[in-house]
């Protein structure tokens, strides 16, 4: 592993000079030219994606590019300039959560991964959003130099370290609330006291609900148990604390209201397929596949 690596970035467009973004800032860009070589290629997206990925200019850079590039990368809505390229053939990649039918549409034979951070297919790196190029950045990093430095740049820019690939782009807590504005306060709730006793007696009364009635509505409107729920939201959260936080099990366990390790441990397997311990050690592994 490399310690001592520094990059040089260039920012590229089609015609090169001054580029507005779509936030309004002003980039100096240099203009495409396929003499050029680069290590890695990030293709970044836009909300406007729609008005320019169809477009040749770029696809033909791409396509020549491909052959002598080390890396393929796209953030967000970039993958839709790969995809047209051709350069997402037979690839697991994905994009922006709220893109992945699109991308379904344009990319036939891809296997497009609807709720992860970001997918390494070999040279091709592609991520859900532009927080999740965050993320992807740092597994790049961690890929040229080593898991020190990679987590020390997370530390310096205040993030958590780091979201592993297959992480979702958005929490069961925002998925089981998005249909159901009646319970979002309640499930809010439940987050913040996942170590507190939850049965449904007493979400019911959080709720204002008698347990009969509470149980039929909330299943009706989130589409899951309450005790599903509870369970769904309780590995989650330890999930972050395994992956991002210097805590024993035990106490991870406890915090996030499992009653002992063995619980919690029985949870995961059953919905990661994997234990805690199994977890944490995979994704502090500085050998790990990216994916």
């Amino acid at each position: 592993m490399m310690s001592d690596i520094a990059y040089e970035n260039t920012l590229l467009s089609v015609e090169g000079g001054p580029l507005r973004s779509s936030s309004g800032i002003v980039l100096e860009t240099d203009k495409m030219d396929a003499n050029q070589a680069f290590d890695t290629l990030i293709v970044v997206g836009s909300a406007y994606y729609r008005d320019y990925f169809k477009g040749e200019a770029i696809a033909e850079y791409l396509r020549r590019q491909a052959p002598r590039t080390r890396r393929l990368c796209s953030v967000c809505t970039g993958a839709f300039f790969l995809a047209r390229a051709g350069i997402l053939s037979g690839r697991r990649v994905t994009t922006h959560w709220q893109d992945i039918d699109h991308l379904r549409e344009h990319a036939h034979d891809t296997e497009v991964e609807r709720d992860v951070v970001y997918v390494r297919d070999g040279q091709i790196w592609t991520s859900g959003g532009i927080t999740a190029g965050i993320d992807m950045s740092l597994a790049l990093l961690a890929e040229d130099t080593d898991e020190t430095i990679s987590r020390g740049v997370a530390q310096t820019m205040v993030l958590y370290y780091h979201r592993p690939g297959g992480e979702k782009q958005l929490s069961s807590l925002v998925q089981l609330g998005s249909g159901s504005d009646r319970f979002s306060l309640l499930l809010g709730w439940i987050r913040a006291n996942l170590s507190t006793e939850l049965s449904i007696e007493t979400l019911a009364a959080h709720a204002g609900m008698s347990p009969r009635n509470f149980s039929r509505s909330f299943k009706t409107e989130t589409g899951m148990s309450p005790a599903k729920a509870v369970e769904t939201l309780r590995v989650e959260a330890a999930r972050e604390r395994i992956l991002n936080a210097h805590m024993s099990i035990e106490a991870i366990a406890a915090e996030t209201g499992f009653a002992d390790p063995e619980r919690l441990r029985r949870a995961f397997n059953r919905i990661y397929g994997m234990s805690p311990q199994q977890m944490r050690h995979s994704f502090s592994n500085p050998k790990r596949r990216f994916d």
